[in-house]
């Protein structure tokens, strides 16, 4: 039965019937989908230029694609055309190291190094003119390396990357603008497990004199662990006694802790301060970082 569903499948491929290649692998239930089914479907997406749909299809199965050229080179594929194109870069490099030589491969290296001296050129203009007290990811931030897709508790975070409209539709739910910095790392990864989940800070009251992050929320809501999600910010607040300082950012091993961008001192519109609430306490904030860009930079592994 699954060798003939796989022939089917390859048979709709090269008859460009992708749309019935997606119709008959999301009629199997999510849990009985496997690696192979899972990329067919990610593939199918690409060729339907469905780019966000068709990463959260490959970032679901991430771990066991690592040694696997064609997983890199489609969610590759799909990053380039979402112009995520550092992350596609990383993807093609991976896929070419994996199987040296492919020209497609190769050609869209190149054409990934046009549009990046493209951006940082539009990148450098922007930098004269930005506004005061904006925060921006800095260059050299390795943003992929910051997250652990093979984490257990992931898929409860990660999405695909926001559009400007996600965005937008997010921030008037939550009713304070998002951080740059914040959205623009989103738009590379939407949330996670990062890898490094520790932020020193010098309050009695920390274990090690530092807390821990379990997740980043993303810009989202379909996933619980999403800035508008089932468990998300509004929940923790309007049901787990978070202050209505701003937005809740990283949840904690603690049920009672989370850290939140605190838009106290800076308006709704402003840039907001980290800070670590404790939910028993909740007149008692600890401040993290100035702003979201040095919140990241501070993070460190155990």
């Amino acid at each position: 039965m699954r060798e003939e569903l796989l022939e089917q499948l390859e048979e709709w491929h090269e008859e460009d019937e992708f749309e019935a290649i997606v119709d008959a692998i999301t009629e199997i239930p999510e849990e009985e989908r496997d690696y192979v089914l899972t990329s067919h479907l990610g593939r199918a997406l690409n060729n339907l230029e469905r780019y966000e749909e068709a990463v959260e299809q490959f970032l679901s199965v991430a771990k066991e694609g690592q040694e696997d050229p064609l997983w890199h080179y489609r969610i590759g594929l799909a990053y380039y055309y979402l112009e995520q194109y550092e992350n596609a870069r990383e993807a093609f490099e991976t896929a070419d190291r994996l199987e040296p030589g492919d020209e497609d491969t190769l050609e869209f290296l190149e054409w990934i190094r046009s549009k990046t001296e493209e951006q940082e050129h539009e990148a450098a203009v922007s930098a004269v003119d930005a506004p005061t007290g904006q925060a921006s990811i800095p260059a050299d931030l390795d943003v992929t390396d910051f997250w652990d897709d093979g984490a257990e508790a992931a898929d409860s975070y990660t999405m695909a990357p926001p559009t400007n409209d996600l965005v937008e539709s997010i921030q008037e739910e939550l009713v304070f603008k998002l951080p740059t910095a914040y959205i623009q790392m989103m738009k590379v990864h939407n949330g996670g497990i990062p890898r490094r989940r520790f932020f020193p800070i010098q309050s009695g009251d920390a274990a090690d004199g530092r807390i821990e992050i379990t997740g980043m929320l993303g810009i989202g809501r379909e996933k619980k662990h999403s800035l508008c999600g089932e468990a998300g910010s509004r929940y923790m607040i309007e049901n787990r006694g978070y202050p209505e300082i701003g937005v809740v950012l990283c949840l904690c091993p603690s049920e009672s802790e989370a850290v939140m961008l605190d838009y106290r001192a800076a308006g709704n519109d402003g840039e907001p301060e980290v800070v670590r609430v404790d939910q028993r306490h909740p007149d008692k904030i600890t401040r993290l970082a100035p702003n979201f860009q040095a919140f990241v930079q501070g993070l460190v592994q155990a």
